[in-house]
């Protein structure tokens, strides 16, 4: 996804706020001036997760490593491993599992820190425990219905932490409805903010139940032409995809492949492209949502 005005100026804000706290202005408006020509000599496709990855790269160079979420990261893996048994009891005794599942799913896209400052655990069990009544919209969930009636093969990107809890739950109710289709699921190859790895994957038991791929990528999302071959071609040859959180899609919208987006609106762009509340809900097809577009 080309990248917008408004996400330049975001981006450029939240470089300055995290060096903040240093003390040397020099350095500091050295960094910033980097800051200023990765994104002025980006590509026009150029995503903004793509180009954070750059910047954290500079930032690296200047300040040395960045922020560890491997606290935050266990923290919320370990919460919402406590919330699996009574939401997995929540989707199997209700009239669609799925359609629920993937409702919680897209409600464990609130756990990003990487889209916001803080991740308000309030918030979040409001949003689970109103579930009900934010269901993903039906009439794309019946086009993923009447695909995966004839799909042999399934990629399922995963996002953040905690939330990869819930995709497990998702996961467990594509195998349990279509026990014939052949599911990979894919995690960032490095430590990338509060994003899913392998080590994650691990934790939350998802490598227990399904296959699991590393793709090889610090970016904060999927960016086609710098994750491995073994992703890569596990990606172009799925029938269906599922593609959890902003910067998944940000990072693929427009690529054509047969995508399902499932996220949170959860900052300014994304709230005014699809004319939606903050953290209120999207489900989009990448067919559709490009034509729509053009």
């Amino acid at each position: 996804m080309k990248i917008s005005a408004s996400c330049i100026r975001c981006l450029v804000e939240r470089q300055e706020e995290r060096i903040r706290q240093f003390a040397e202005e020099d350095i500091k408006s050295r960094y910033m001036k980097e800051v200023l020509r990765i994104i002025a000599e980006s590509d026009e496709e150029a995503s903004a997760p793509y180009l954070v990855a750059q910047m954290r790269r500079k930032y690296r160079e200047y300040f040395g490593d960045t922020e560890d979420f491997a606290e935050i990261k266990h923290r919320f893996n370990q919460m919402m491993l406590e919330k699996e048994h009574q939401i997995r009891e929540i989707i199997h005794t209700s009239k669609d599992p799925l359609r629920y599942a993937l409702t919680f799913a897209r409600i464990g896209n609130y756990i990003d820190f990487g889209a916001m400052h803080e991740v308000d655990t309030k918030i979040l069990e409001k949003m689970i425990q109103s579930a009900e009544a934010d269901m993903v919209e039906e009439r794309v969930y019946k086009l993923l219905l009447r695909e995966l009636k004839t799909a042999s093969t399934l990629v399922y990107l995963v996002d953040n932490c905690g939330e990869v809890v819930l995709d497990k739950l998702a996961i467990e109710c594509l195998k349990e409805q279509y026990p014939e289709l052949d599911i990979a699921v894919i995690v960032r190859g490095q430590e990338v903010l509060n994003d899913v790895t392998m080590t994650d994957a691990e934790e939350t038991g998802l490598t227990e139940i399904i296959w699991v791929l590393e793709n090889g990528s610090d970016v904060a999302g999927t960016q086609l032409n710098c994750i491995n071959a073994e992703t890569l071609a596990a990606i172009n040859e799925a029938d269906i995809i599922i593609s959890k959180g902003q910067g998944n899609f940000e990072t693929l919208n427009g690529c054509g492949l047969n995508i399902y987006y499932l996220f949170l609106c959860k900052c300014d762009w994304f709230v005014k492209r699809f004319g939606l509340a903050r953290n209120a809900g999207a489900f989009v097809r990448e067919k559709e949502w490009t034509k729509q577009q053009a």
